[in-house]
């Protein structure tokens, strides 16, 4: 164990030094000036710290203060040695953060076991610390594996949901691809732009649900098909919204809120503005535009620039402007997703 000793006075220095390497296990580390041992921080490495409480220049008090600028000294016990026996010493001694004090002149039996008292202290919180860092890294341990876990069970849900319709989950994935570009250009993190790129081909689980007559029907769908679909996509957030950091639950939010608009006219509860999740107005407008933009069995595709402006007119309106704003800087990704995919749209040739 190696202890700082801090003592302007060489004689008191050379008797702490002996004192402390009298002790089993310790080394000390000696300094005749605060100065001289600030200089060496925070390269100096050292268990305990003996420090005499009258220097001049600074104080053992004002020494501490500035030692304990560095955060690895923070927890660093620390022993004053005093001449002063009044009260008030020691109580500015023990407040500045002194774990223990001797006073002159310094009888080594009492230093000696004062020492090894604070060094067991010190050991101590070292272990204690070593078991936090370990128990942390078993945390973090746990929750990517839980992570992992959830993030492949969306992905078979998202498998699952294209069994029915190939068309339908060519769309999903659309949407998953358009979603993070335009969660990327919101600002959010690698993190957040991952979970929404994987919870967002989930947008319309709950047509997955659906009898094949309703899910394999031409052309438009029937306001009870939509009303029961909604329904559906409401049930689906019930189950999977357990945490507000889940994928499952971004997928339940995004399924149950992505009919809802920005105006609070929207469907089923009539969210309005930043009450509707913020998943859910990003893949929204991904999803408006994928469906504009694709050709379908009662309407053709639209020009790119055309469902993008259609977009932009519905700021504040339908969508959340922030996120119209991050779908116009997201364009150009947009269009090389849809390029690198031979998407069959109307235009794209022009708008690239």
């Amino acid at each position: 164990m190696k202890v700082l000793v801090l003592d302007d006075n060489k004689t008191s220095l050379d008797l702490l030094v002996k004192f402390t390497e009298s002790a089993i296990g310790c080394t000390a580390l000696p300094f005749a000036s605060p100065a001289a041992a600030l200089a060496a921080m925070p390269h100096l490495d050292f268990d305990v710290a003996v420090i005499d409480f009258q220097m001049p220049v600074y104080n053992g008090v004002e020494f501490l203060d500035e030692m304990m600028r560095f955060d690895k000294y923070t927890n660093v016990p620390v022993i004053f040695v005093t001449g002063d026996t009044d009260v008030a010493t020691r109580i500015t001694i023990l407040d500045a953060g002194a774990t223990d004090f001797i006073t002159k002149p310094v009888d080594i039996q009492e230093f000696k076991v004062r020492l090894q008292n604070v060094l067991a202290l010190s050991e101590a919180r070292r272990e204690l610390a070593e078991k936090l860092d370990w128990l942390q890294e078993a945390i973090d341990r746990g929750v990517l594996e839980l992570k992992a876990r959830e993030r492949e069970i969306v992905h078979r849900l998202t498998i699952s949901a294209g069994f029915k319709d190939t068309t339908a989950a060519s769309h999903n994935l659309r949407v998953a691809a358009f979603a993070e570009a335009i969660a990327r250009a919101y600002g959010l993190s690698d993190e957040e732009c991952d979970d929404i790129r994987l919870a967002a081909p989930l947008h319309d689980f709950g047509g997955a649900a659906s009898p094949d007559t309703s899910m394999l029907k031409q052309g438009r769908m029937t306001e009870s098909a939509y009303r029961k679909n909604l329904r559906k996509n409401a049930t689906v957030h019930d189950i999977l919204a357990g945490s507000s950091k889940s994928v499952l639950a971004l997928v339940g939010d995004i399924a149950a809120c992505l009919n809802e608009r920005w105006d609070g006219q929207g469907t089923p509860n009539r969210l309005k503005g930043d009450a509707i999740p913020l998943g859910a107005r990003i893949v929204a407008v991904a999803d408006v535009f994928d469906k504009l933009t694709t050709e379908r069995p009662f309407k053709e595709a639209w020009p790119l620039e055309r469902a993008a402006q259609h977009i932009r007119s519905r700021s504040g309106i339908q969508f959340d402007p922030d996120c119209v704003k991050a779908f116009e800087k997201a364009i150009p990704d947009i269009y090389k997703i849809m390029d690198r995919d031979q998407f069959p749209s109307a235009g794209i040739a022009e708008a690239s």
